[in-house]
């Protein structure tokens, strides 16, 4: 069952919800530019499947085929309620391993350069966990559960952590011994020292008080969210691949080949010592902490609005369409290719340069409808996405003069300031 895909209208009204009441309450939680930059790489996390093999499932496949205990019955409860609380442990090594090990935190820290916290950040997710995720769940099919179990029970945990990443829920009493609440997910995604490295299960806390890892949300720390080495872009390319590629700098310049190697699979943040004295990174103190909010016009901020509008409904489309593989490639490149030129509009980066990239892109889209037609998509498909080549090109000058015009200001607002945000 695609559960997660049939989840998506819920979760887009549950994060409309949760803005209208924040907005009620004067207690808003979200900004544009976070928002799209979180909910595009939702989009793009979805749109993997056009694009990679599945080395994890053939695995897998290879696992219950010749190495696995028999077969459980999936008819029977007790096969369920193993498989949920066994997942539920893969996920808090995996989770973990995937803060601690440098490798696994270049999948995972795209979930966590969101500076704000609301339910948008929930469905920011990586491209690249497929890589080496799958690894950790070999034990469940070592033990004979039923593949469509595990990727049941699997589709539910991650459902389930969806509600958690809210800040307008408090704390939920009794519950907080047992479950992931948000109070205990939001000591998750702070960098404040105190809970950093923090309360990784996904749907069960008690993992995390079992094996030392739980800390409690404390009314005189109240969290501070995003990541101790910003980025400081809303470029979903950048996301996905910024820690890979400071490892792979790391490797090549270290002199030592051990170390060559340890780069990759270190406790996160460790660096060899001669390139760490050559080219240091250091780490703003959290006191020094600003959210990144370059301030740009209300042309663009519609404009990135209308551009997340654009390609929720075309994986929507590709979804339902299952092209071939070239034009799955295509959609996919059209999908990267869209969410990232918005966050160059949102980064306020030159004009002419923004400008260049979205006639690429643009050209990109009609390549990809001429695929589409040659699959045997239908003609409103087409005509939808001509409507919308139409309407985005003629859309370009307000919005070029729109970024032209705003005031050069500093790139990032207060703590808790700019683009709208309201503390709580």
């Amino acid at each position: 069952m695609k559960l997660v895909e049939y989840a998506i209208p819920f979760f887009i009204l549950a994060i409309l919800v949760e803005l209208a009441y924040g907005i009620l309450r004067g207690r808003n939680t979200y900004r544009v530019n976070d928002a799209v930059s979180s909910l595009s790489l939702g989009v793009l996390s979805q749109a993997q499947r056009f694009v990679t093999l599945g080395l994890g499932g053939y695995v897998y496949y290879l696992v219950t085929a010749y190495f696995s205990l028999p077969l459980m019955d999936a008819g029977h409860w007790w096969t369920w309620l193993l498989a949920m609380l066994l997942y539920d442990l893969c996920y808090y090594w995996s989770h973990r391993l995937g803060h601690e090990r440098s490798i696994f935190w270049a999948a995972h820290v795209a979930h966590h350069q969101s500076e704000d916290y609301n339910l948008s950040t929930a469905l920011r997710q990586t491209s690249t966990g497929f890589l080496l995720g799958w690894l950790f769940y070999i034990p469940m099919y070592l033990l004979g559960i039923p593949a469509e179990v595990v990727v049941t029970v699997g589709a539910i945990n991650l459902i389930y952590q969806f509600w958690v990443h809210t800040r307008h829920i408090p704390k939920l009493g009794w519950l907080e011994w047992l479950l992931v609440t948000p109070s205990n997910h939001r000591v998750h995604h702070a960098q404040n020292d105190i809970y950093m490295d923090r309360n990784y299960g996904g749907m069960l806390i008690v993992w995390d008080r079992l094996f030392g890892t739980f800390q409690e949300e404390l009314e005189a720390e109240p969290p501070v969210y995003g990541i101790r080495g910003p980025l400081r872009s809303f470029n979903p390319a950048r996301a996905l691949t910024h820690i890979y590629l400071d490892m792979l700098h790391d490797s090549r310049r270290t002199a030592l080949w051990r170390d060559k190697l340890r780069v990759w699979v270190a406790r996160t943040g460790w660096r060899p010592a001669d390139v760490a004295r050559s080219d240091p990174r250091p780490k703003p103190a959290l006191a020094e902490f600003r959210r990144y909010d370059p301030q740009v016009g209300p042309w663009v901020n519609a404009y990135a609005l209308a551009q997340l509008v654009a390609v929720i409904l075309l994986l929507g489309a590709l979804l339902l369409l299952a092209p071939a593989y070239l034009a799955g490639l295509a959609g996919w490149a059209v999908l990267l290719a869209t969410t990232v030129t918005t966050a160059l509009w949102l980064d306020r980066r030159p004009v002419r340069e923004v400008l260049g990239w979205e006639l690429a892109r643009l050209l990109a889209v009609a390549v990809l409808l001429g695929l589409l037609a040659a699959d045997g998509a239908g003609a409103p498909v087409i005509a939808a996405g001509l409507a919308y080549l139409a309407v985005t090109f003629g859309l370009l000058l307000p919005v070029a003069r729109s970024a032209a015009e705003v005031v050069q200001a500093p790139d990032h607002g207060g703590a808790e300031g700019g683009n709208g945000a309201v503390a709580e």
